[in-house]
Order: structure tokens, then C-alpha cells, then sequence
């Protein structure tokens, strides 16, 4: 059982469910650059998409689509598109999420919600789900840097909450990009959560010492209350 003060979670697929909001609108992004269902390089570019979820969706495109013109296009879109799926209801907290923060805050640990989308997007999600009073801190990769694999956000919500160690931090996510981070930014505690993107394999083979069913499973390990379902 470990000594946290700081818990950076991440949001879809590890607190949110997004109902393929994410796919959505990468697909309507892929689509103004001809990648659509048949064409060439469709199937490839989904696969990698779904390989770097988790991570800046900027840098996804850039690096999916070559150019920095072409990659704020994509982005623009991806953005525009995932901000009409949250106002148009299709997000909701996975089950025990609300629980989980609550009980962590209760135990005075600070909540940070990371997230690889920009920070208008994430603050329309938060609007919509009601949680700006539930947590400490919401960061995106334009406010610490560089998105996942990096440290950086995991880093910068432990600084900004005034944690005293990174000993004394946990990084929760549903991708193997979580888990990256988390490692690299030296957490105290890192875990992978099977409600999102990756397996519980591919969690466990990119390091993860920790694979749980979901994020209630974190509380249990840091002595706080009991598994939420």
C-alpha cells in the first residue's frame, strides 16, 4: 500500500465513456483527406490511430498526415466533430469514476483529469459531465508541454498540486500511452484499466504494474475505502 497525494486519471476510456466519440471524429478528420472505408491507406491509418490513442491529437495528425497545414485541418475537424458528440450526450462517467474521485478528494488526495485533446474540447467535456467542482486540476497537452508517452502531464499536475515526490503520485489510464508516461515521469504508482483501448495484455507488456478492471480498483491499492463497481 503506497503514500499518494496526487492521482493524474486519465479521461475517456478511463473515467469517461465516450460511446466511439474519439473514432468518430478521427473518421470525420481521415475523410477530408480522402482516407475513407476502401481507399488506400484507410485501414493502415486507422490501426495507427488506434495504436496512439491516448496520446496528443495533434501530434497524431501531424505525424499522420505529413504536414503541419494538413495536420491543424485534421485536428480542427477532429476537435469540431468531438465537441458536437459531447454536446450531443454521447459521453457519460464509467462506472465507479465519480465514486473513486470523490473518495480520493475525501481522503485528501488532488485530482488531475488528463487528456490528449485541447483544452476547449476538455472543458466542454467537463461542462457537460458537471465535474469541474469534483476535481483539483484538468490539464491538456498544450498546458504541460508535450502529450503522452511524455512525462510531462503527469509531471506538471504533480507540480501544480504542490506534491511533495513523485513517490507520492499515481498515473491511472486505459492505453499503453498511459502507462509510458506514468513510467517515465518515475509515479509511484501506475496502472492500466481495461474499460477503454488497450488490452489487459498489451497493458501489462508495455510495463504496467498494475492492470485493473476499472478505476475503482485504484482505491483498494492506496488504502482508501474499498473497490468501487
Amino acid at each position: 500500500m503506497q503514500h499518494i497525494t496526487v492521482a493524474c486519471l486519465d479521461m475517456a476510456g478511463t473515467t469517461v465513456a465516450d460511446d466511439g466519440s474519439v473514432m468518430t471524429a478521427f473518421g470525420a478528420a481521415a475523410a477530408e483527406f480522402g482516407l475513407v472505408p476502401g481507399a488506400p491507406g484507410y485501414d493502415d491509418a486507422i490501426a495507427f490511430v488506434q495504436d496512439t490513442m491516448g496520446q496528443s491529437k495533434i501530434e497524431v495528425f501531424r505525424r499522420l498526415l505529413g504536414s503541419e497545414e494538413k495536420a491543424q485541418e485534421g485536428n480542427r475537424i477532429f476537435e469540431q466533430t468531438y465537441a458536437s458528440e459531447v454536446a450531443a450526450g454521447h459521453v457519460a462517467p464509467l462506472p465507479g469514476a465519480i465514486e473513486t474521485i470523490t473518495a480520493l478528494r475525501a481522503a485528501g488526495i488532488k485530482v488531475c483529469l488528463a487528456t490528449g485533446v485541447a483544452p476547449v474540447t476538455r472543458d466542454a467535456l467537463l461542462d457537460a459531465l458537471g465535474w469541474r467542482p469534483l476535481i483539483d486540476l484538468a490539464l491538456s497537452p498544450a498546458d504541460a508541454g508535450r502529450g503522452r508517452p511524455y512525462p510531462d502531464l503527469a509531471l506538471t499536475a504533480l507540480l501544480r498540486l504542490q506534491g511533495d515526490s513523485v513517490a507520492e503520485l499515481a498515473v491511472v489510464g486505459d492505453t499503453t500511452s498511459d502507462v509510458e508516461s506514468g513510467l517515465r515521469a518515475g509515479a509511484g504508482l501506475v496502472a492500466g484499466v481495461t474499460t477503454g483501448a488497450s488490452s489487459r495484455e498489451a497493458l501489462a507488456a508495455a510495463g504496467a504494474p498494475h492492470v485493473l478492471d476499472s478505476i475503482g480498483g485504484l482505491l483498494p491499492l492506496i488504502g482508501v475505502g474499498a473497490a468501487v463497481r
